[in-house]
């Protein structure tokens, strides 16, 4: 019997038990595909990585699974693994470190206590299935709180991006799972990403976020960096202001913050993260 030793972080938090919840297991490179995605199942986290031997110092092979898929890209674990290597000293915070995920290499800077990556890619913006009507019914809001026609943006993961009036409108979301079929599905792009201006004033770059997802039925993500990555190049494009604070899982109690920028044409995804445990696995052949 193998024991697989992982560690349980929570990100883009400062304080325990907020953020995203994220496993991360160490020199994995004896473990096949199908035991990760059952290890991940087995968890039940929104993300676990596994990471295996560094190919060249700094350097490390990762790979993403949620419960029941393995993902080219994502947000919190790789900010979650750039701040547990430099949590159990194997990098030094003065060093970059590059991960690499199948969507291609993330180099990672260390910044004051956050980790910082940037995008493999740039976001690429296409229509979204949804249009402003169909929104308004999938969310169950009035039609004055869906601003303009939704699109999807992806910097290695897609979202459907919805514009809301005002956070007030975040609460008041009850997401329709018959018009998520009709509207949401056929795109193959089954995440939404929803964000209002927190302040009136654009120039304060503050957003609120929401992200729903369908995984094993509809969830919601308290922490979504891939999501926030989309959500900044796209509005790059619009001539909109290139940095953001964005806040996200508030209305799950989970209390979150990313910072975005975008620089040379690709987007630098920022947070802390907080160890707050370690367990083992045994795994029997």
């Amino acid at each position: 019997m193998k024991i697989a030793e992982y560690y349980l972080l929570d990100v883009f938090t400062h304080q325990p038990f907020t953020g995203n919840q994220l496993a991360v297991f160490l020199n994995t490179d004896g473990l096949t595909t199908a035991t990760m995605q059952a290890i991940a199942n087995e968890l039940n986290l929104a993300e676990t990585v596994f990471l295996s031997a560094p190919i060249e110092p700094n350097h490390y092979p990762m790979r993403i699974f949620t419960p029941t898929q393995e993902l080219p890209f994502a947000g919190h674990p790789t900010v979650g693994t750039a701040q547990l290597l430099a949590e159990l000293g194997l990098i030094s915070r003065t060093q970059t470190l590059v991960l690499h995920p199948p969507v291609g290499e993330l180099p990672i800077r260390y910044s004051g206590e956050n980790a910082v990556f940037t995008t493999a890619r740039p976001a690429s913006i296409t229509p979204s299935t949804l249009d402003q009507q169909s929104a308004v019914a999938l969310l169950g809001l009035q039609p004055h709180q869906v601003i303009g026609t939704p699109v999807i943006s992806s910097c290695g993961l897609a979202f459907h991006l919805i514009e809301l009036s005002a956070p007030a409108a975040l609460k008041n979301i009850h997401i329709s799972a018959t018009i998520w079929a009709e509207t949401v599905a056929p795109s193959g792009a089954e995440q939404i990403y929803l964000y209002a201006t927190e302040a009136a004033d654009r120039s304060k770059a503050t957003l609120r976020s929401r992200m729903f997802s369908r995984e094993h039925g509809l969830c919601e993500d308290p922490a979504t960096g891939s999501a926030a990555a989309a959500l900044t190049g796209y509005l790059a494009a619009l001539n909109e202001t290139t940095h953001w604070t964005l806040y996200q899982g508030v209305e799950m109690g989970r209390a979150s913050v990313i910072e975005t920028t975008l620089y040379n044409g690709l987007v630098q995804v920022g947070g802390s993260a907080v160890l707050v445990g370690k367990g083992e696995l045994y795994l029997r052949d």
